[in-house]
């Protein structure tokens, strides 16, 4: 076509492209090379549309000239991407008084008027723009609706139905260039993730009616269930039918195959059905994707008018890829790079069923995955209770605390009013795999009246039943249907060709035996990080601990901890066998003791009776022991060299349960880690007492042992003064939940209020505490890791704060040259993937993850 450079008829050599004319133009390109039947078509490039929507229209009689000249015509738009969507189609172009005349003899004055009928108020709302309710008082098909649709136009427009097919044609591409570039449009493509001025290309291809004497009509077809993946011819059929009208039939719609439940196009027309069936299974091989074929059949022959990718859930997606792969038509690492990393999340945890009605009530932070249900309680003692009782329940608190956690276990899903996405409930809700919404500040949290008001003033009491999507941040009111957690074959077979490709290794963040169990089930290659201060919160240890906090001395302190010792040793060595010889990296005593210590009046009064102390000493060492900012005071190496005694006790755990654990297999070599250190001499100092501690056990039990001695690396000084720390290290751990905070001087606790305001804004791209943050953080920790490896050329490097979770942050660890990253138990299977995606895209030169789109 000289005249019209930008418009090209779709051929086997014509030079289309994705990224010049669109993904539904290529895809009728690829079908044309597969010689399937496909109708005449003519692709115009995203340039073209942007010179139509300038006023710069193509020449209309050289695309007209393409086509037969009594053709009709639809046209479509063809984006870059198909989520990011177009103006809707619009059929039957050419319909015109003379085109019905002559098309009643062949089709029937009805069938005839019908089509007729459906461009005529298609074109009058999508390309004249005029209201649908002007249409109102036409009765449905028919001559006389046709006729009454054409006169409510032309009172509507002053002017009558366009007659010529060049006139309409020309009317129709101007008006969805137009579209596409209006603002709204933008603003939609925006959302779903395009770039704004992401192009669009259109198709104008031959109707082939979908009407007549013969068996005509119109349906889709796929082989797969969208749901689950699984092999299952799906789709529906529409006798005297155009485009996707089958789809929304309902009963007078056919099946395709042979069903009970109804006619079959497989018994209808029994050639035309398995010509379709064979079309769909060379596109699935050719194509190398599901596809979901849209086809017309005209007196009892196939048409093939367009082929999309198969719209799916996250278990279709892993489930289409591995069987792609197993098929031979794919290879594995290919299979490894379709499934978004992201989407394992809905495999490992309920999920409101998509199509479930939501009475949303609130909304807040997604900190945890995943959906529950149940009754409204708004302390841990009563989420225990209701545990007891078997009843299922929702966690409600202002925010938690440590001695929440055992309210947080017994809980099926956490909900705060207070925190962001590494607060005390976040990270621990992500641990247990519990779905927890976080920074619900929209929501009224009346936890003395044990209320929790709505956004729409609606008041929710205990034992009122709500649902918590940790998902999307969601809190619904009642309970909606739920869609399952699916870990099947495709998924297992998935995970090991991800880890035969990765080259970075993955450990859990465990506190607790079910943790290290978890993280073992999603085969993690050991813990990263082992919070001991959860431990002491057990009511029977709590006491204890409190009884040390108000001893005078330190022999006073160590012989109240000693009645802990036991307790500890028993901790680490179930950890150390359930992982089985793999690496368990425990972190030393951390938060400020305040936390062990009641804040109530109540609470004090039954600790002093518990003590036997007055209630006015209980009073004063927990004045003595408030600080005005906790997080920055003493805590952590600092309550380690100023109360030597705790990291004693836990020293002669981790090495007792080491010799007792490795009686019965291989040799326990325990990780302790070290911290919020600053300063070289803090790592001297309490080295020298660990190592002291480990060689009075190994001379007391007569057997040597080995252990790693590591810091972890969450204040900014200890990164920028990692080359003069490491030399006394085997390991540096980056905490970057603390890390983040220091370096922004931002309270994690506390950002959730205004994150997202600020994120809106422009301020960050993204929440620090959600998506690693490379340009400041990750200064730091590169300076870290460069720093640390002079000082020790052989040092382990890793990541344990919840960025290591992060698929977005994972790219930058592993530039960085960290060894492992270490995350949340349910996030093991997510990472594995993501850093497999990472090698693989850096051995094929692609960004990771590529999705193949057609």
């Amino acid at each position: 076509m000289p005249d019209a450079p930008l418009a090209t008829l779709i051929t086997q050599t014509a030079p289309i492209a994705t990224s010049s004319h669109g993904g539904r133009a290529k895809c009728l390109q690829r079908l044309v090379r597969l010689d399937l039947p496909v109708p005449r078509t003519v692709a115009l490039s995203f340039d073209a549309v942007h010179e139509i929507a300038a006023g710069d229209m193509p020449d209309i009689s050289a695309i007209l000239s393409e086509f037969p000249t009594d053709a009709l015509l639809c046209v479509r738009p063809s984006s870059e991407d198909p989520d990011w969507g177009g103006p809707g189609a619009i059929l039957n172009i050419g319909m015109n008084e003379d085109r019905c005349k002559g098309l009643c003899n062949r089709l029937g004055e009805e069938a005839a008027a019908g089509l007729y009928l459906r461009f005529v108020q298609s074109y009058a709302v999508h390309v004249a723009r005029l209201d649908p309710d002007a249409f109102d008082d036409v009765e449905d098909g028919g001559p006389d609706a046709l006729r009454e649709t054409l006169m409510a136009y032309e009172a509507e427009t002053d002017e009558p139905f366009p007659q010529d097919p060049a006139e309409q044609l020309a009317a129709v591409l101007r008006s969805m260039a137009r579209a596409w570039e209006g603002t709204s449009a933008r603003l939609l493509r925006q959302a779903k993730g395009a770039p704004a001025d992401a192009g669009l290309g259109l198709v104008v291809q031959e109707m082939i009616p979908g009407l007549g004497q013969g068996e005509c009509g119109s349906g889709v077809l796929q082989l797969v269930d969208s749901r689950t993946g699984k092999p299952q011819l799906t789709g529906r059929y529409l006798s005297q039918s155009q485009g996707r009208e089958a789809l929304g039939a309902g009963a007078r719609a056919l099946f395709l195959e042979k069903d009970a439940r109804g006619p079959s196009l497989e018994e209808l027309a029994p050639t035309a059905f398995a010509d379709l069936k064979s079309y769909a299974g060379l596109m699935r091989r050719r194509l190398r994707e599901e596809m979901q074929v849209e086809f017309v059949i005209q007196d009892d022959d196939v048409h093939i008018l367009d082929g999309v990718r198969v719209a799916r859930s996250a278990q279709a997606a892993v489930r289409i890829a591995v069987a792609l792969a197993q098929d031979g038509i794919i290879p594995p690492h290919e299979a490894v790079m379709r499934v978004d990393a992201h989407a394992l999340n809905e495999l490992l945890h309920r999920q409101v069923l998509p199509t479930a009605e939501r009475d949303v009530i609130g909304a807040g932070i997604a900190a945890s995955p995943g959906a529950a249900t149940g009754r409204l309680v708004f302390t841990a003692a009563e989420a225990q209770a209701s545990a007891a009782r078997g009843e299922p329940c929702i966690l409600v608190r202002r925010e938690t605390s440590p001695e929440d956690v055992r309210g947080m276990h017994a809980a099926v899903a956490v909900l705060t009013e207070r925190g962001g996405m590494t607060s005390h409930a976040a990270v621990i809700g992500r641990g247990l795999g519990v779905p927890c919404i976080v920074g619900a500040s929209n929501m009224k949290f009346l936890t003395k009246q044990k209320q929790l008001v709505a956004t729409d003033g609606r008041v929710f009491k205990a034992g009122d039943t709500v649902t918590i999507d940790g998902s999307n941040g969601q809190v619904l009111a009642g309970e909606p249907e739920m869609l399952e957690a699916a870990q099947d074959d495709a998924f297992q077979t998935l995970l090991t060709w991800a880890d035969e490709a990765r080259d970075m290794g993955i450990r859990a963040n465990a506190d607790t035996p079910a943790d290290a169990q978890t993280a073992r089930n999603f085969k993690a290659e050991g813990i990263g990080l082992c919070r001991t201060e959860h431990m002491f919160f057990d009511p029977g240890r709590l006491t204890v601990m409190r009884e040390m906090i108000f001893a005078e001395t330190s022999s006073g302190r160590a012989a109240v901890l000693a009645r802990l010792l036991p307790m500890q040793r028993d901790d680490f060595r179930e950890l150390f066998r359930i992982m089985e010889g793999l690496p368990v990296c425990i972190r030393l005593f951390d938060p400020p003791l305040h936390e062990f210590l009641p804040t109530s009046l109540s609470g004090q009064r039954e600790l002093s009776e518990a003590l036997g102390i007055p209630v006015s000493d209980v009073t004063r060492r927990v004045e003595e022991l408030h600080e005005y900012n906790p997080m920055l005071g003493l805590r952590g190496v600092r309550l380690g060299v100023t109360v030597p005694e705790i990291y004693d006790m836990q020293a002669r755990a981790i090495f007792e349960a080491t010799l007792e654990a490795s009686k019965d297999g291989a040799p326990v070599v325990p990780e302790i880690m070290i911290p919020l250190v600053s300063a070289k001499r803090e790592v001297e100092l309490v080295k020298a007492r660990i190592d002291a501690v480990a060689s009075a056990v190994s001379a007391e039990r007569g057997q040597k042992f080995d252990y790693r001695l590591g810091v972890m690396v969450e204040t900014p000084r200890a990164a920028l003064r990692a080359e003069e720390i490491a030399p006394h290290t085997a390991f540096l751990s980056f905490g970057t939940n603390d890390l983040t905070q220091m370096a922004y001087g931002l309270s994690r606790d506390d950002a959730g209020r205004f994150m997202s305001n600020y994120v809106q804004q422009g301020v960050f791209p993204e929440d620090p505490f959600h998506v690693l943050d490379v340009d400041g953080v990750g200064e730091l920790l590169k300076l870290g890791a460069q720093r640390g490896r002079t000082g020790r050329a052989d040092i382990t490097l890793s990541i344990c704060g919840e960025h290591g979770g992060n698929p977005e942050s994972i790219a930058f660890c592993r530039e960085a040259g960290f060894d492992y990253v270490s995350c949340s138990p349910f996030r093991v299977p997510v990472v594995r993937l993501a850093a497999a995606q990472l090698a693989i895209g850096e051995k094929i030169g692609k960004a990771a993850p590529t999705y193949v789109k057609t």
